[in-house]
């Protein structure tokens, strides 16, 4: 019997995220059993500062880089859009799982809503993005689903902002009043696509009944955008890909906060060329073609 130890952050969503991906394991080989390692990441420390203001989201996989590198797991599960843009060479994607809901959601407290309250939102993409919609009253808040949960319904906030993905994941959406559109709020390049990592040349096969092509292309095409832009995981810039009819469609959101700019645009073209499309598109977006 194969055992593969399978590294992870040690919240809730975190470990229930691990699980998809070792449940794909074992039913795609009998003869593996599957180990779950968990730790905490810097990331997870850090909650009195916004992650732009501690070196952003590859806090959140730093600590889980370390053990694979040192042989302590086998694999690590992310959720992509919390992955640097520079990846290790040593260390690639091998594998990513369909997509979950892309959108994010609007959550009101359980007890009555107080409107004076500000609206908790962890992230500038979001931020902007709902001051477009007309919302003044925004505030950070930093933990993971569950703790914001509690901060929300302890009346610290009148609502909060997180992804679709997240909460369903948890089992958590009664909790759902209201989805935004990709229109309304273009969400986080890659949001609601679970990333596997593992050491260069090692044999991953037992992750084939887990990975899913059209999510690893669209991930490609929406990091590719990203990275185009140099915009780290805490930089206010947004990325949706999907395949429509053969066809990869692109859209993406420029920011640049000195300048006041927030443009929003599309782009398709060839499934293969979808990180050539996300680079061209960003080039578009900040003025350069």
């Amino acid at each position: 019997m194969r055992i593969i130890r399978v590294g992870s952050r040690d919240s809730k969503l975190a470990i229930i995220q691990a699980k998809i991906v070792m449940d794909a394991i074992e039913s795609f080989d009998k003869n593996i059993k599957t180990r779950l390692v968990t730790m905490k990441t810097t990331g997870d420390k850090i909650l009195d500062k916004t992650l732009d203001k501690v070196g952003g989201k590859g806090l959140f996989v730093k600590e889980l880089d370390e053990a694979l590198l040192n042989n302590l797991v086998d694999i690590t599960v992310h959720s992509y859009k919390d992955v640097p843009m520079e990846v290790n060479p040593d260390l690639p994607i091998v594998a990513v799982s369909k997509r979950e809901d892309e959108r994010d959601v609007l959550i009101l407290p359980k007890a009555k809503r107080d409107e004076a309250k500000p609206v908790g939102c962890s992230s500038k993409r979001r931020t902007i993005q709902l001051s477009q919609l007309g919302y003044t009253n925004i505030a950070p808040i930093r933990g993971n689903v569950i703790t914001r949960l509690k901060k929300l319904d302890d009346g610290e906030f009148s609502a909060l902002v997180l992804a679709a993905a997240g909460i369903k994941r948890l089992g958590l959406t009664h909790r759902i009043n209201k989805y935004f559109s990709p229109e309304e709020i273009m969400p986080a390049a890659c949001q609601g696509v679970i990333a596997v990592q593992a050491r260069k040349g090692e044999n991953v096969d037992f992750l084939k009944g887990f990975h899913c092509e059209e999510a690893e292309k669209t991930s490609l095409g929406e990091r590719a955008f990203v990275a185009a832009l140099d915009g780290g995981c805490s930089s206010p810039v947004a990325a949706y890909a999907r395949i429509e009819k053969g066809k990869f469609v692109l859209s993406g959101l420029y920011v640049n906060e000195e300048k006041g700019i927030v443009r929003k645009g599309s782009m398709s073209g060839e499934i293969k060329d979808a990180e050539k499309i996300g680079i061209a598109l960003a080039q578009k977006l900040k003025g350069e073609k």
